[in-house]
């Protein structure tokens, strides 16, 4: 039995939290396109797939912890009672008993599945996720052999029927008036086996590509959204549909900008003149720039903000807004006639220079006692 809980590297108590953290982390490790023609690493992406498929579903990983497997015990048993009375027991039972107090009433069918989905973790840079953009990504996937058109047999060399079950797909066992009935070990409960494999797909039915998807990202996404793009996971069993590929998006921080929610937050440095006189600066934005009225006597950190030059609403309308933090720059070089002007100011505004901070702080405690 593959154990999902040590190919994600987690206990089994682990959180869905936990589940997601530790495949985002492996995921992005070992994806193809960071791997390129490293077969150990595309084989340990699918091992990382399949166990993250398992455990983030409740109902699966509820089996797989309970029976080992993701598909639950009891799979194509029934139950059978005298006079028609008939019911479902194949959780209590498990593999072992299906029909009892009954005959065994017809072939277990060999029903299409839907196709196993699929994960793909995207990296956009801010300016992608704002107005959108698209994008072809290469997906790895199983997909059904051309030459036998998934059958696993050579063309015109269909599957035989089992000659152990002889095409039921089950196997019976008769006590008395109690019938045991098992999937049949040959043909994996199918009714049929393989006699003449196709040499292409080795009589799996199904060969393994390097597929390219198209995507279209609309404008305004943002991390942890997942697109989904329908029909574009593994291919299907018994001739079932394609799963679905899921496109999770991750957002690049950006130099400038930083992103919260729809909107976008920057900060831009001023000049001591500029914050005590007023200015009017140029500040960039995520679509060109924009002039900011800088009023006098402006402190460090105010913020001011424009409206609608944010990231759009995704589904929705209008846009959010950005936030610009301006603080003083105070430069770290002084020429001596501009530490001699600003001696002067200080003179003029009153302030002591000569006094260290200390003396300051002193002065300031000395004159709140006699207010006292």
């Amino acid at each position: 039995m593959k154990d999902y809980y040590n190919t994600l590297g987690l206990d089994r108590n682990a959180t869905d939290a936990d589940l997601k953290k530790a495949y985002r982390q492996l995921a992005l490790k070992y994806h193809p396109d960071r791997n390129p023609g490293d077969k150990a690493a595309e084989e340990k992406f699918k091992e990382i797939n399949e166990a993250y498929a398992c455990l983030s579903d409740t109902d699966k990983r509820s089996n797989y912890d309970n029976f080992g497997t993701a598909e639950g015990a009891g799979a194509g048993f029934g139950f059978e009672g005298f006079g028609g009375f008939s019911t479902n027991f194949g959780d209590i039972f498990g593999d072992v008993f299906g029909d009892i107090f009954g005959e065994f009433t017809g072939r277990r069918r060999t029903r299409p599945a839907k196709g196993q989905d699929l994960l793909y973790e995207l990296e956009l840079t801010l300016q992608e996720s704002v107005f959108g953009t698209d994008k072809e990504i290469k997906i790895p996937r199983w997909e059904n052999c051309s030459d036998c058109d998934g059958t696993g047999s050579q063309p015109g060399k269909g599957p035989a029927v089992c000659p152990n079950c002889k095409g039921t797909g089950q196997t019976r066992i008769q006590q008395g008036f109690f019938t045991i009935s098992k999937t049949c070990g040959k043909c994996g409960g199918h009714g049929k086996i393989i006699t003449d494999p196709c040499t292409k797909c080795k009589g799996q039915g199904k060969v393994r590509r390097e597929r390219t998807v198209s995507l279209k990202i609309p404008a305004g996404v943002d991390t942890g959204i997942r697109l989904k793009v329908s029909g574009e996971g593994e291919a299907g069993l018994y001739g079932g549909p394609h799963g679905d590929l899921f496109v999770v998006i991750h957002v690049a921080p950006h130099s400038f900008f930083k992103r919260k929610g729809n909107d976008l937050l920057c900060e831009v440095p001023i000049s001591f003149v500029q914050a005590v006189l007023g200015a009017d600066i140029e500040i960039p934005t995520i679509d060109g720039t924009a002039t900011v009225k800088i009023p006098s006597g402006t402190p460090s950190g105010t913020v001011f903000h424009l409206k609608g030059k944010g990231a759009p609403k995704l589904g929705g309308y209008g846009k959010g807004n950005q936030y610009i933090t301006v603080f003083i720059d105070v430069p770290k070089k002084l020429t001596a006639r501009q530490k001699e002007l600003l001696k002067e100011f200080a003179h003029i505004s009153g302030e002591d220079t000569s006094k260290n901070f200390m003396e300051k702080i002193i002065d300031i405690f000395n004159h709140n006692e006699q207010a006292k």
